[in-house]
């Protein structure tokens, strides 16, 4: 059986990293600039999707320093296996986190989005090199993404 990976529990402290991470980050949503959601967070629903951003290290570093700072401590929720809505949105269905959502949040629109410029594959799969190159440098094997509702159950 393959020893299971311990979540970091330090802090995104590093200047540089986290630059880079925001740079990375601003990068993806110019690649979608013009690409639009009604809000109806279905993609947050991940029972209904059959999708689930994977996140590295360095992603959970932000998120978990985001929600510290808008308040939100461990949210446990009741909620049925098949409906897997992300915790991180608030009661009127908004992303806590909007401003540091991974990656895999920040590059995936369903069927309802209206579409802006094409964005080529080959772009997101550069962003997602570099995001695995500097979440391994966060953290050693940092870069190996695992689903985001496991690892926010994870967090304390």
């Amino acid at each position: 059986m393959a020893q299971r990976r311990a979540l970091p529990t330090h802090d995104l402290r590093d200047p540089l990293l986290l630059e880079e991470l925001q740079a990375l980050n601003a990068e993806a949503d110019r690649l979608y600039i013009g690409w639009s959601c009604e809000g109806s967070t279905d993609c947050c629903h991940f029972g209904r999707t059959g999708r689930e951003p994977y996140v590295t290290t360095i992603e959970l570093a932000l998120i978990r320093d985001a929600r510290r700072r808008a308040g939100r401590g461990r949210v446990k929720r009741a909620l049925p296996m098949a409906e897997r809505r992300c915790e991180l949105l608030t009661s009127d269905g908004r992303c806590s986190i909007y401003s540091a959502r991974p990656l895999g949040c920040r590059t995936f629109y369903c069927d309802r989005a209206t579409e802006g410029e094409p964005v080529k594959h080959r772009r997101v799969n550069e962003l997602v090199t570099r995001l695995r190159e500097l979440a391994s440098r966060y953290e050693p094997r940092g870069e190996l993404g695992r689903p985001l509702t496991r690892c926010l159950a994870e967090l304390p």
